[in-house]
């Protein structure tokens, strides 16, 4: 009989579950069919705001800058060579690398001796040739003398012959005496020619004389010129560099000792586009003496200096584009030949342009423009440099208007956007009104708090201002309106 009733039990429970799974499934099955067989909820559609940077479009007179880079070379620079070989004997203290030498300094001394022997010898030789012209030229006085003579004894032996033609003319004279007067006056020629023959002789050996005179004193200059060579001297001052010269070294001729470099007068080189080139050229055609500025960065200084272009490369140079343009600094403070600096060159004043950010025109040469109703439309605009994040445009009809300063994907033609000039002034908040509580007033609304179920902090935060003095009228009138009174 137990045994019947457990088993009757059993049946009895598993008869109940089964119930309440049926029940339960029937009550879901209700649900989804009422769910299925309801209206769709239908949503009011609102339009999206874009909120977007604008930035009002503003004509005026803009200096575009074009950014280059160059290296600064001394206009100055002279190589110091050893004129002539020998041992350095002297050497002066400022002649090293980066020593500061003036104009007309000794800077290095070679050993003279060789110099001064052949100079000496030279002198001596010009005494001799000296010595040569002045005898040359007395044995040709003397030459013009015995001529001179030999010329009277002719005239003599003329004259006598003369008159024993006229003896024999008048029967007195005999031939003989004529043949002898004839023969002598023969004789006298002949020495006249012979007198003749010997001062050609005392004149071309004063001119040979006369040309070793001139090449004693031309070989003389040139050794003076040698000896003068054995000192090297600074043509103008300035800095030395490259200097690889020390005491007691024997040197050759055309030898470089070192480098003189003039720090004070400095230019820069630096290529440009042959499009950014022609924006430098005048109605004429020839290159404007632009303005420029060059700037050395180094870990936070910034060296600069200002000058201008003074002339341009002839050729465009193998393998090279554009043209190379030359600029001389005015004051090159703390710049050395060699640096690689920033050149900023300042172009012709453009007129009736605006300077907009990089980031409002599109690739197509397009801004989004906001008319009166806050949407957008695309205007077609004059892309005219561009200056680092900015960029020169032309499009008067935008004059005063606001553009997007920010293109996106998401912005196009007909999209309503909320406006946000970044340059518009902060707008300060005015300060929240104050109320000062009775004590039943302030209990009422502590006690309400203490009770609500909001979170521990806000409730410490709220019964804190509760407890001042003055407590913000929003945060009373938000309480009491959840209070209902």
């Amino acid at each position: 009989m137990q045994f019947l009733r457990r088993s009757l039990v059993g049946v009895f429970l598993l008869a109940v579950t089964l119930s309440l799974f049926a029940w339960a499934g029937n009550t879901v099955r209700l649900a989804v069919q009422e769910r299925l067989n309801a209206e769709p909820r239908s949503f009011p559609q609102r339009e999206r705001i874009l909120s977007v940077n604008v930035v009002t479009v503003t004509p005026r007179m803009i200096e575009p800058e074009l950014t280059a880079f160059g290296e600064l070379n001394s206009t100055n620079t002279f190589a110091l060579r050893a004129l002539t070989g020998g041992t350095v004997l002297e050497v002066s203290p400022n002649f090293v690398d980066g020593g500061r030498v003036e104009m007309g300094e000794l800077l290095v001394r070679i050993d003279p001796r060789d110099a001064q022997s052949d100079r000496d010898r030279l002198v001596a030789d010009l005494r001799d040739a000296e010595a040569e012209v002045r005898d040359a030229d007395r044995a040709l006085i003397l030459e013009r003398d015995e001529l001179a003579a030999a010329q009277a004894q002719a005239n003599l032996r003329t004259q006598a012959l003369t008159r024993q033609q006229d003896l024999a003319d008048r029967g007195v004279g005999t031939a003989a005496a004529i043949e002898t007067v004839e023969l002598a006056l023969s004789a006298a020629n002949q020495a006249v020619l012979s007198r003749r023959q010997s001062e050609a002789s005392a004149q071309a050996r004063l001119d040979q004389a006369a040309t070793q005179l001139d090449r004693a004193r031309l070989n003389l200059a040139d050794a003076n010129r040698a000896l003068a060579d054995t000192e090297i001297t600074a043509p103008f001052g300035g800095t030395m560099s490259d200097v690889n010269i020390a005491q007691g070294l024997r040197v050759t001729a055309n030898e470089q000792l070192g480098e003189l470099i003039d720090k004070d007068n400095l230019e820069v080189s630096f290529r440009l586009s042959t499009a950014q080139y022609a924006r430098l050229t005048g109605d004429d055609g020839g290159l404007m003496s632009a303005p420029v500025t060059v700037e050395l960065e180094a870990q936070g200084l910034t060296l600069t200096a200002s000058g201008q272009i003074t002339r341009e490369s002839a050729s465009v140079g193998e393998g090279q584009t554009g043209r190379l343009l030359f600029a001389r600094l005015d004051d090159a403070s703390g710049l050395r030949a060699g640096d690689f600096v920033t050149i900023r060159v300042t172009e012709p004043a453009l007129r009736g342009v605006a300077l907009v950010p990089a980031t409002a025109i599109a690739a197509d040469d397009t801004a989004l423009v906001l008319d009166a109703e806050n949407r957008l439309s695309e205007v077609a605009v004059e892309l005219l440099r561009r200056q680092g994040n900015d960029v020169i445009i032309r499009a008067p009809e935008l004059d005063g208007r606001l553009i997007v300063a920010e293109r996106s994907p998401l912005l196009g033609a007909g999209i309503a956007v909320q406006p946000i000039d970044p340059d518009a002034a902060a707008v300060v908040p005015e300060p929240p009104e104050m109320l000062t509580l009775d004590p039943e007033r302030r209990a009422r609304l502590v006690a309400y708090v203490e009770g609500s179920r909001m979170p521990p902090p806000v409730k410490s935060r709220i019964i804190g201002q509760l407890e001042q003095d003055e407590v913000p009228a929003d945060v009373v009138n938000d309480l009491e309106a959840r209070m209902g009174t």
